[in-house]
């Protein structure tokens, strides 16, 4: 048996909730292998809970739309390039030793996962994206603002995502990781339904008062001069 995090939207401020699932597990890495643990995780959280639609959202997701919705998938596009929000996510972490390395936007998802420095530069201090730096807390703040501002410039991806109501990655372990593309799904969800996914979300403070209420104080900031990269101009 294993146990991994379902991300529900709510219909209120709290934007969602996760619940830890219990099923049986198959091991292996082959993806035949994680799409039977996929299709074992919503059984089992659909015996609890048959009122709800669950995706899963990850490059194994057996539908289609789970894998265009994957972070290695979804696409960021600016007038310079064009780059996926898993490595626009790892291209802006700024260390206590470097960073932002914004020579990862030309990486592949993989590859930008795996850069090495992303190990070796210290401790994690915060992001630098466009000009602008965002701390690390509230946790997720950045990644969500990110996955979910991305994913409004595909309206096709965004229409049909709001068909489901639930929402695992079945990689993801909340011991080892903060930022979740399930939960980035299940916010944005949340936010469509109340009327709230609008152009204004791309302001940073905008997204933190909608989904965070404020942010117990911390606010994005400009980047300092240190910070900028041209890698990051839109």
């Amino acid at each position: 048996m294993a146990s991994r995090p379902v991300f529900i939207a709510l219909p209120d401020r709290r934007c969602f909730t996760d619940e830890s699932v219990e099923f049986p597990y198959y091991g292996g890495f082959a993806l035949s292998q994680k799409q039977k643990c996929i299709g074992s995780l919503h059984a089992a959280f659909i015996g609890l809970h048959p009122d709800l639609r669950v995706l899963e959202i990850s490059s194994a997701s057996p539908l289609p739309l789970g894998v265009s919705l994957s972070a290695f998938n979804l696409m960021i596009e600016t007038k310079k390039a064009a780059f996926s929000v898993e490595t626009a996510y790892q291209a802006s972490k700024v260390f206590e030793n470097g960073g932002p390395y914004g020579d990862i936007l030309a990486l592949s998802s993989r590859d930008a996962k795996r850069d090495p420095r992303l190990n070796t530069s210290g401790a994690l201090v915060g992001f630098s994206y466009f000009q602008r730096s965002f701390p690390l807390v509230p946790r997720s703040f950045f990644y969500n603002w990110l996955y979910i501002n991305a994913l409004m410039t595909h309206p096709e991806l965004a229409e049909a995502v709001l068909d489901f109501d639930a929402f695992t990655d079945i990689s993801f372990n909340p011991a080892r990781s903060v930022s979740c593309q399930a939960q980035a799904a299940a916010v944005f969800v949340s936010l469509s339904r109340r009327g709230l996914a609008t152009g204004e979300l791309k302001d940073p403070e905008a997204f933190l008062a909608a989904v965070y209420g404020g942010g117990n104080g911390s606010r994005p900031e400009k980047t300092e001069p240190w910070q900028q990269t041209s890698m990051f101009q839109p």
